[in-house]
Formats: structure tokens, sequence, C-alpha cells
């Protein structure tokens, strides 16, 4: 995977992601995509391309259990969010709608650099900078889920809940 980063702070809320004022449009998911992260970065959905990354500190997600906030982000083009931590439900809905959540340092990814991520191997390059920051390669489990387009679609498309062959 490459793509952009787009950075942000610590405790980035589901209500920075999925404003609350315009919750009138969760019936409409590809109009509420047009305003992800707008309260924390106006700017971010009209800039973010299909495959970019938001890079985050600590605690992203936090709030709200709805699963609007991964969703819009997938929507607008967020091939993954990479953060110091995460609120659990928010990772938890991620995975479930198959929008890669990856817990690592991301100290030396500044905005606007070019990251390869390579979720086999669990590394993360910084194309800009040369950084090389080491994950936890992916269980192929979770591989599976994500590339089926997470649990739900797993599920149509394999008829249970069976993740290993």
């Amino acid at each position: 995977m490459k793509g952009k980063a787009f950075k942000f702070g610590d405790n980035i809320s589901t209500d920075h992601i999925a404003p609350g004022r315009l919750y009138h449009l969760r019936s409409n998911l590809n109009e509420f995509a047009k305003h992800v992260l707008e309260d924390a970065d106006e700017t971010f959905a009209s800039r973010v391309k299909k495959g970019d990354f938001v890079v985050a500190g600590h605690n992203f997600g936090l709030g709200s259990s709805r699963e609007h906030a991964p969703r819009i982000m997938k929507i607008a083009g967020v091939g993954a969010v990479l953060a110091k931590s995460f609120a659990r439900i928010f990772y938890r809905n991620a995975i479930n709608i198959g929008l890669l959540a990856i817990e690592c340092d991301t100290d030396a990814i500044d905005d606007g650099d070019e990251l390869d991520i390579d979720i086999k191997k669990g590394v993360i390059t910084d194309l800009t900078n040369g950084a090389v920051i080491q994950i936890e390669p992916l269980p192929s489990v979770m591989i599976k889920l994500l590339n089926d387009g997470g649990l739900v679609e797993h599920i149509k498309k394999n008829g249970d809940f069976k993740l290993v062959d």
C-alpha cells in the first residue's frame, strides 16, 4: 500500500471524524464522507486521495460507538489509519468495515510524507525521509477479513464466520 500521510494529533474523536452536527447525513454516507475529519482539518476531505493514510497520536477515535466514523473514512478513500493507540470501539468498527487500523509509533511521520506499508512483512517505510517503522505483521486471518471488505462482507462471501481454511 502506498499513499500520502495526513497527520493529526492526539484524541481525535468520532465527532472530529464524523461531525455530529451533520449526523442527519448518516443515511447518505457518500455525502457524509465529503465532510470527513472537517472538524480536525476543514480541507482534508477535498485533499485526500484513494489509498492515502490518516496518521495520528494517541487515542484515535474516542467518543461514540457509531461506525459511521470509520465507514466515511473508507468511503472518502482512506487506505489505513496509523496511530499510537486507538479507542477500542473505533478499532473494532474499523476492522469490521474493512478499514485497516495499525497501532505504531507515528513520531517519524510528517504531514505530507509518502508512505509504503507492507502489512504482511510488518514494515512501514517513509519514502520521504527514509524512516522504517516495524509493526506486528497482520495474521493471515486479519488480512483475509480486510481483503473481503470487513466482517459483514466476509460473512456474505463465505456464508459464515469461518476465517481459517
